[in-house]
């Protein structure tokens, strides 16, 4: 099971990441589930969707722009990082961040590595999911230095 880290702290996930399109996803909202959708699902039903309980997760080949109009009323924006070697995450983590203004919480999620946490941080996210295999400890000390993010809202003590 993989771990979330929020805000330089291990914490409980009541989100409930979703891939592909789901059957139901306004009765499960409806019902009390918190849920982040891929970002074509969220654009789908977003007229009738909860903005404190639907979120958006972003694919590498998503535009960040499709979610200008609504970005404000989104609690969470999870980034998709497929496999460890791709970057264009770090980049829509700034976009959203510097160009756009967003100031809810940013997610990495997929392969995230410890390695990879201060970056992430410094790019603008401010929670990751660890790749199952990733100490929470180790994650926990690549960010006790202090690490602050220049993005307002986004804070990794």
């Amino acid at each position: 099971m993989s771990t979330l880290i929020r805000h330089g702290k291990v914490a409980d996930d009541h989100w409930q990441w979703i891939e592909g399109d789901v059957p139901r996803v306004v009765e499960r909202l409806e019902a009390g589930e918190h849920l982040v959708l891929p970002l074509a699902v969220w654009s789908a039903h977003r007229a009738r969707l909860d903005p404190l309980r639907a979120s958006v997760w972003l694919g590498p080949d998503d535009v960040p722009e499709t979610l200008l109009p609504w970005l404000a009323g989104i609690p969470l924006v999870a980034i998709h990082f497929p496999v460890f070697t791709d970057g264009r995450g770090y980049s829509v983590a700034h976009l959203l961040r510097r160009r756009h203004g967003y100031t809810g919480e940013l997610r990495a999620v997929g392969d995230v590595l410890v390695d990879q946490l201060a970056l992430m941080a410094q790019c603008g996210i401010d929670s990751f999911r660890l790749r199952a295999d990733q100490p929470p400890a180790a994650a926990l000390a690549a960010l006790a230095g202090g690490l602050r993010s220049p993005w307002p809202g986004s804070v990794v003590p």
